[in-house]
């Protein structure tokens, strides 16, 4: 019997990006073995009737992202990222492409824009946000976490697997 369609989460896949391998010690000798690596991990996660909300920084370039995410499983929404071009955000294959989102999953409203928001709509009535940009360079906490692929072994992460991950950290921390 099929599983039920899930819907997963990814950022800063950064495609055919030599230097991100550097800036952000990803384990790999060249671009083309990242992306290799990438597509892989993407296609043994996700199944084809999948969500997928990519949240920002997909490709170095039009022509490369324009020749990777055909080849990408599932369903693909785009969150914009600072590196994501008008002609990438234009892409046919999404299903959705916008600045910020918000969804309702296992009723939980969750936020999604490219860069960690401080204080987020429903923050304070427990919704949670998922964000890229900072390569694992901030800490999560049981609401919010980067969901690049620098934190999750190179490959998007479903729902459930954030929210079991986040919900034994520490909430943010309220102003005095």
């Amino acid at each position: 019997m099929p599983r039920s369609p899930r819907t997963f989460f990814t950022a800063d896949t950064h495609f055919g990006h030599a230097n991100i391998i550097r800036y952000t010690k990803r384990p790999f000798e060249t671009a083309a073995e990242m992306d290799a690596v990438l597509v892989s991990n993407w296609n043994a996660t996700v199944g084809p009737d999948d969500d997928v909300w990519h949240l920002g920084d997909v490709a170095h370039g039009t022509q490369r992202a324009e020749a990777i995410l055909p080849r990408l499983n599932g369903r693909k929404h785009l969150i914009w990222g600072n590196h994501d071009s008008e002609a990438v955000r234009n892409w046919q294959g999404w299903v959705s492409s916008q600045a910020y989102a918000e969804l309702r999953l296992d009723g939980r409203r969750v936020v999604l824009f490219h860069y960690p928001i401080a204080e987020w709509n429903g923050f304070w009535h427990d919704s949670l946000h998922f964000y890229g940009h900072v390569h694992d360079r901030l800490t999560p906490t049981s609401l919010s976490c980067d969901v690049g692929v620098d934190v999750w072994d190179y490959r998007p992460v479903a729902f459930n697997d954030i929210v079991e991950t986040i919900s034994a950290l520490a909430p943010p921390a309220r102003p005095a």
